[in-house]
């Protein structure tokens, strides 16, 4: 198996001493989602922290592929512009909230990525114990409830998570991943997609199998032993078959959807 680490550093706070440096970052990672098509027109945001304690983030209303230095607004570690800075992205609650909840992170990535945000729009966690390098690299990446973009309901609907993981799928809406530095922050951006893009064509060809207990443990020992990196912190993948999973809540709107295709609601 390659470095399951490989393009992700461990999280590790990069603070910027210089700006010049933070911007040319940030724009790099920009221009890295434009041109893998994570984002369309003006979507995305991504931001770094300074070590000033302030943030550095992209302008509202600018297309990725596009953005330069100059379309860069720093903030007061409250959201405040500085003075003559333009106006940032409207998703910078969203990456307020997880700068204060996560002290060692130094930025964060939002995209809509294709098959991410698919298996987000369907709701569908992507927890299985598939991919070794995911598994040691994110652990599970869990799906946050649905909350309405640029409002306080984002922070909210991440709160079960943001402490545990460093990507998560947000309903209807895309990814938030966050790590070391902007780069960092970016892979992790590309693992999940890659993930999603390989779980949809397993599903396509008959469906996914997963780890073993067994499988995991190993790959866990493996993971210390050559890697010096304990996955146990992280959201635990899902083993078993995905059709033995069903649970309460799922059984539930199964009952509730085939009651209703028959005019029946309870």
């Amino acid at each position: 198996m390659e470095n399951p680490l490989e393009g992700i550093v461990s999280m590790a706070p990069t603070v910027f001493q210089d700006r010049y440096a933070a911007a040319a970052a940030v724009v790099e990672v920009c221009h890295r989602l434009s041109a893998g098509g994570y984002v369309a027109a003006t979507d995305g945001n991504v931001s770094a922290r300074l070590s000033s304690g302030n943030i550095l983030t992209t302008r509202t209303a600018v297309n990725k592929g596009a953005v330069t230095p100059r379309d860069l607004v720093e903030i007061s570690p409250e959201g405040k512009p500085l003075p003559g800075q333009g106006n940032p992205s409207t998703e910078t609650g969203m990456h307020l909230y997880i700068y204060r909840e996560r002290p060692e992170c130094g930025a964060v990535v939002h995209a809509h990525p294709l098959f991410a945000t698919g298996f987000a729009t369907a709701r569908m966690p992507l927890e299985g114990c598939l991919f070794p390098e995911v598994i040691v690299g994110l652990g599970a990446i869990p799906l946050a409830e649905y909350a309405t973009p640029s409002t306080p309901e984002v922070a909210a609907s991440l709160a079960p998570y943001v402490k545990s993981a460093e990507a998560i799928l947000l309903a209807n809406h895309g990814v938030v991943t966050f790590g070391a530095d902007p780069m960092d922050a970016y892979y992790k951006m590309e693992k999940v997609e890659h993930a999603a893009h390989i779980t949809f064509i397993a599903r396509m060809l008959g469906g996914e199998h997963r780890l073993t207990p067994e499988e995991l443990e190993k790959l866990r020992r493996v993971s210390v032993q050559s890697y010096g990196k304990d996955f146990s912190n992280k959201i635990a993948c899902a083993i078993g078959e995905p059709d033995d999973e069903m649970n309460e809540a799922e059984i539930r709107r199964y009952v509730e959807q085939k009651l209703a295709s028959l005019g029946i609601h309870p």
